[in-house]
């Protein structure tokens, strides 16, 4: 593994900012944060003053213009979401508003295995026959131009409420919300889409204050929303700067005391083994289990439990989630042992790695695809082939834009979309998937020549073992919420001195030892380093070693100590 140390600090800096630590001087540099105002806007974002409003969407009133005049009719509303963590929460997020101003709503999300991401024409015309009056739609609909056109031709509006990037063509709705479109004029492009439902949200709350309503949302609505909204966006794996920092500080709030009787119960679920509630949390023990839902059944199941007016039905729809997650976790696992045999068939000389079953489930494939995207350091397609339908996700490192690269395959794909480092597709006719298959592996030749496919560390600074120390830890500590693009820092200290070594763990998979640095025993740190076990035979009392560790913090009987988790280890030169 590569480490890949972050430049030095500008050196002018410290003059700049003498009371900060020259460790935290040196994060906030990684993230371009050069300026007070920078500063003090990440370690401290405050709620009202640093969230856009919602009314520089260009077609924002538009939108609710239609939607009040839906509600004031009795008219018919669907809401179309999608099927993973963020279109559910996104989904939530807008049907509870909406049906808390009186609105006549109904949901519909499709299912992964026989419909696919987005709209489609069969449920398209159902949803006409049905005689809705206004579609809006959430986490989809901006590569949907067939769709939304049927709908708009038989005198049905649609509002899309989306955030994935900006397709060739777009559709033709009464109102397209999306930050990723241009057009929309929205300064900050990375909201998940249950960021944009909220911003929706919030412009109803801004709407209702000027118009005299039969119905409206009382006071404070739209935070209790926020639990959701930063469950998704950690989910979604979008960057946690700006305006999705503070989604998702205040998000994280609202959840340590969520009103929301299914979170309720998932986090009583999965807090057997204690630890605070964080993005980490989020990311590790409430995605997956919404997110199972949608992977091995219907995303209807999750949806259900975020909606839940009951504790006995919150219990009965988190238990199928967990259910779904441990089904979930057998299936990416029998899908992964096939498909690193046709790896090992086909090599990994070329730059991106294609491979295909037959019939496999379509809700593991990206869980599959980032698995081997990590392990090989290449973007990955995993396709599962019925008949003649090739169904994909995709996953890439930082170096290759995925969903980019699709574009310059449209004529071949059926349908795609996604972003940078994540994407979906869809090809019909084995003819097509050869022609495709040859295409995106040539780009893929091209885009990353020169580019060495090594897995790296992102290293954030060299500190010394005597800095590390509580005061350290508290500082680093205003940097959370982490997440995509303020990753949990990874410090680097050469030349520790080893002074013990063992294994802990009923196996010995775990190493532990005690070091010191630059011949100090009065300033000795433990570390931590989880399946680092094999280590212990080759070092010994006085070897000196290199780490790169994340800082965190060991708790048992009442009792805390700093604890440095090895994240990579070397022999120093």
């Amino acid at each position: 593994m590569k480490w890949q140390l972050r430049p030095t600090l500008d050196p002018e800096l410290p003059s700049r900012f003498p009371e900060l630590n020259s460790v935290i001087l040196q994060l906030l540099f990684n993230r371009g944060l050069v300026t007070q105002e920078a500063i003090d806007n990440f370690l401290n974002p405050g709620f009202e003053e640093h969230l856009f409003d919602p009314y520089l969407f260009k077609d924002m009133e538009k939108a609710l213009v239609r939607l009040f005049e839906v509600i004031n009719t009795g008219g018919k509303i669907m809401i179309y979401g999608d099927y993973d963590a963020d279109g559910v929460c996104s989904t939530t997020v807008l049907y509870e508003a909406v049906t808390g101003l009186g609105a006549n709503v109904e949901i519909y999300i499709p299912f992964r295995d026989t419909e696919g991401y987005g709209l489609n024409q069969k449920v398209t015309q159902q949803i006409i026959d049905q005689k809705f009056d206004l579609v809006i739609t959430v986490d989809c609909g901006v590569a949907n131009v067939t769709e939304v056109k049927m709908f708009q031709d038989s005198g049905i509006d649609v509002i899309i409420l989306d955030h994935h990037e900006e397709p060739l063509v777009l559709p033709q709705p009464l109102a397209l919300i999306n930050p990723n479109v241009k057009s929309c004029g929205y300064p900050e492009s990375r909201l998940c889409g249950a960021g944009v439902a909220f911003k929706f949200v919030q412009a109803i709350i801004k709407w209702q204050e000027k118009h005299d309503l039969a119905v409206k949302l009382p006071l404070g609505f739209e935070k209790w929303l926020l639990d959701l909204v930063a469950v998704a966006t950690v989910g979604d794996i979008v960057p946690l700067l700006k305006e999705n920092r503070v989604l998702v500080k205040y998000g994280l709030v609202v959840l340590e005391k969520t009103k929301n009787l299914g979170l309720a119960k998932l986090i009583e679920l999965v807090s057997q083994r204690p630890g605070k509630i964080d993005s980490e949390y989020i990311g590790w023990r409430l995605v997956p289990r919404i997110n199972a839902a949608g992977r091995v059944n219907h995303a209807s199941a999750a949806f259900y439990l975020l909606t839940a007016k009951t504790e006995e039905e919150a219990e009965k729809w988190v238990g199928m989630l967990d259910e779904n997650n441990k089904h979930r976790q057998k299936l990416t696992e029998r899908i992964l042992i096939e498909a690193e045999a046709q790896v090992a068939l086909i090599g990994t000389e070329a730059k991106a790695i294609i491979i295909d079953g037959e019939d496999w489930p379509t809700g593991v494939l990206g869980l599959a695809a980032g698995r081997l995207s990590d392990k090989y350091h290449r973007p990955a397609l995993v396709f599962s082939r019925e008949g003649d339908k090739y169904v994909a996700s995709g996953r890439s490192i930082e170096e290759f834009d995925i969903t980019a690269t699709l574009k310059q395959c449209n004529d071949l794909l059926e349908r795609y979309g996604g972003h940078p480092q994540a994407c979906g597709l869809t090809i019909i006719g084995a003819e097509k998937f050869a022609q495709f298959k040859e295409k995106f592996l040539k780009l893929a030749a091209e885009k990353l020549t020169g580019v060495e496919l090594v897995k790296s560390l992102a290293v954030e600074a060299e500190i010394k073992l005597n800095q590390v120390n509580w005061q350290l830890f508290d500082e680093l500590e205003k940097f959370e919420p982490f997440g995509e693009a303020n990753e949990k820092p990874l410090f680097l200290i050469k030349n520790l001195r080893v002074e013990t070594v063992g294994t802990v763990g009923a196996d010995g998979k775990h190493l532990r030892m005690m070091v010191s640095q630059d011949e100090d025993l009065n300033n000795l740190h433990k570390l931590i380093g989880f399946s680092f076990g094999q280590w212990c035979a080759q070092l010994k009392a006085g070897d000196q070693v290199d780490i790169v560790f994340e800082l965190g913090v060991n708790e048992w009987n009442g009792n805390r100590e700093l604890q440095l988790k090895i994240v990579d280890l070397k022999l120093s030169e």
